[in-house]
């Protein structure tokens, strides 16, 4: 499959020639060693730091809102818009040049930036300096993740990147787990400022051992090589965005991506203030039983689908996204009881469900990505790949869920942040859709090239 993806590549990157080369899909690489899975072990730890310091701002939105004055609107527009616009469009630049230079650098710099940003949110005086804090929180941020997959690529063989990713994806899941326990504690003895200081203190030290930990791999080491017959010109930044946007199964990975993530980002962004306010749980309840539910359905659901991948993708590649399109559909009634339940204990229990199935895509958009595109190409087409989802659902997402919440919370003053909510279940429609799309472009590509399904 290997050399007639390069030949596809090559044909729409615009700088060599298609050569269709029929072959069976890549069994899966050998073994990796010590070294990769400590590598992967720092860059996960530097991922649960990165959702650390991300969800601190969601975790604390009522003692923020209630030091600072800040509205439902103003506080979505800090966690979506105004971050998301940083954050996805400095990975661009970002993604280039980690592609050209040492990417443990790159990644080092970036968690001290994040890590030193995230301790000045906690010193915000008001609305103004925590929007500049958080902006620059994310520029840091945008610098974590790219490279990280790239490297992760690098130490891992194809048929086993899927469980490699899977698992540095517990990341998101685990951070914000620890965010809500720790930060949730922290503010519940002393105050929200120290919980940014502290938790945001610990990236620095993270950032001295990423220096020391993870070497800088042979790009493209791992990956079979490209036959004789194949001329492959070095990737400029334009030959990369040219080859990605005209990859029709990368748009719709990357738009099927960022619709779920309006959901998952739009009720993350306000779920610890949706459950204080409306269900009625306390700080420190907050701190033991939702940090519970996120790091087991979460980090179970995300482990899950890099294993599910790693089994189906590598013979049946339309696996990449009919994964995804069947976990969101099943997570549909459970988000909606999520928002129905009378009680605190239903919703968190109901909770485990949409945070099980709702993170299918990321393992399994981020593989196919990492997996079509060529060594030299992977840190910016995952920066690419970045850039939509958030910038659709990151952006998009708590921006809505705030804007919806005080429009209706005149009327409904006890309640506006469920129906913001359900307002958002039309959004998993538009993300099953895309991925079902995704499914038939990928079935299209892989009978096209002669592999075995």
């Amino acid at each position: 499959m290997l050399p007639a993806k390069i030949g596809i590549l090559e044909g729409a990157g615009g700088g060599g020639h298609v050569v269709p080369v029929k072959t069976d899909a890549p069994a899966a690489g050998p073994l990796p060693g010590a070294r990769a899975w400590v590598v992967l072990l720092m860059l996960c730890l530097v991922y649960v730091l990165n959702f650390l310091d991300r969800s601190l701002l969601s975790i604390l939105a009522k003692p923020i809102q209630d030091t600072l004055h800040i509205s439902d609107g103003q506080l979505g527009r800090i966690g979506g818009l105004y971050f998301a616009i940083f954050y996805c469009f400095i990975s661009i630049p970002v993604g280039w040049i980690a592609d050209r230079t040492n990417r443990a650098w790159v990644l080092a710099i970036a968690c001290a930036l994040w890590s030193g940003a995230t301790m000045a949110c906690g010193l915000a005086a008001n609305y103004t300096q925590l929007v500049l804090a958080r902006m620059t929180v994310g520029v840091g941020e945008a610098g974590g993740v790219p490279p990280s997959y790239a490297i992760i690529s690098d130490y891992f063989p194809p048929g086993r990147r899927g469980t490699a990713l899977g698992l540095y994806n517990l990341g998101p899941g685990i951070g914000a787990a620890l965010g809500v326990a720790f930060g949730a504690s922290i503010a519940a003895v002393y105050s929200w400022r120290d919980a940014f200081l502290v938790l945001g203190s610990l990236g620095l030290f993270a950032a001295l051992f990423i220096v020391f930990i993870v070497r800088e791999p042979v790009r493209g080491g791992l990956d079979a090589p490209a036959p004789d017959s194949v001329t492959i010109p070095k990737s400029g930044f334009f030959a990369t965005l040219k080859m990605f946007l005209s990859r029709k199964a990368l748009v719709l990975a990357a738009l099927g991506s960022g619709a779920t993530q309006i959901v998952t980002y739009g009720a993350g962004g306000f779920a610890t203030l949706f459950l204080m306010r409306e269900k009625g749980m306390t700080l420190s309840e907050v701190a033991i039983w939702y940090a519970l539910v996120l790091v087991v359905s979460t980090s179970a659901g995300i482990f899950v689908s890099g294993r599910v991948i790693d089994r189906f993708a590598r013979r049946w590649k339309p696996a990449y996204a009919l994964a995804p399109a069947i976990s969101l559909i099943l997570a549909v009634p459970f988000f909606i009881a999520f928002i129905w339940a009378p009680t605190w204990q239903m919703a968190v229990a109901f909770l485990l469900g949409p945070n099980f199935f709702n993170f299918f895509y990321l393992s399994s958009s981020v593989a196919l990505v990492q997996e079509e595109v060529r060594p030299d190409q992977r840190v910016l087409s995952g920066a690419l790949l970045l850039l939509i989802m958030n910038l659709i659902g990151m952006g998009a997402g708590p921006t809505f869920v705030g804007m919806m919440s005080d429009y209706l919370r005149p009327e409904h003053p006890h309640n506006s942040l469920q129906l913001a909510y359900y307002a958002l279940v039309p959004f998993y429609a538009v993300a099953i859709a895309l991925f079902l799309s995704l499914t038939r472009v990928l079935r299209r590509e892989q009978n096209s090239t002669g592999a075995s399904p």
